[in-house]
């Protein structure tokens, strides 16, 4: 619990989102696996669908990682075709909150309709995660690209597995939500 609280505080401090062109090599497959770690508006919206489907799918968990992981690659894939998305930046720290308020207010016994809601806002938020990825690699780009899917799954997994381990607790549930969404909404306040 008091990594969670140290992990809750650090979110809620976060500064403005960084994470994107001309901050840092985007090359090859290190470069991949780094980026959505260190970029805290990556880290926090992939963590957070991994909660969010440990907290609400628990027979699916999986569903909410493919939908992102899917869309993830087809943004990378128009952004490599040429095609842009507007306020791309906007879209990713506007994910965080929205991801945090899906955590926050999710239940296992919600409605389907809500739930592919769900998993439709999230597959159009990672495809401008996908995009901004893509859009700043260079040279390696097919490696990178494995990089950040690969680094991208993992953070889902974390989250799975910090949902899956205090599931029955509603108020960590909560906690969590809310602390991301209060991170995103700082995010972007900017």
């Amino acid at each position: 619990m008091k990594k969670l609280s140290i992990a809750a505080l650090a979110a809620m401090t976060a500064a403005p989102a960084m994470a994107h062109t001309g901050h840092g090599d985007a090359s090859g497959l290190l470069h991949g696996l780094q980026h959505p770690v260190f970029g805290m508006d990556h880290l926090l919206a992939m963590l957070t669908v991994g909660l969010w489907s440990g907290f609400v799918l628990p027979t699916r968990f999986w569903a909410g990682a493919v939908a992102f992981l899917a869309a993830m690659a087809a943004g990378a894939g128009l952004s490599w075709a040429g095609l842009g998305i507007p306020m791309v930046e906007t879209w990713i720290t506007l994910s965080v909150a929205v991801f945090g308020v899906l955590t926050l207010v999710g239940r296992r016994d919600q409605a389907a309709g809500l739930t592919q809601a769900s998993l439709l806002a999230i597959a159009l938020f990672a495809l401008c995660h996908g995009h901004a990825h893509a859009s700043e690699a260079t040279g390696e780009a097919v490696p990178y690209l494995a990089g950040f899917l690969i680094a991208t799954a993992t953070l889902h997994l974390a989250g799975i597995g910090i949902a899956r381990a205090v599931a029955r607790r509603a108020i960590v549930q909560r906690a969590l939500g809310l602390g991301v969404t209060a991170s995103g909404l700082l995010m972007l306040a900017g």
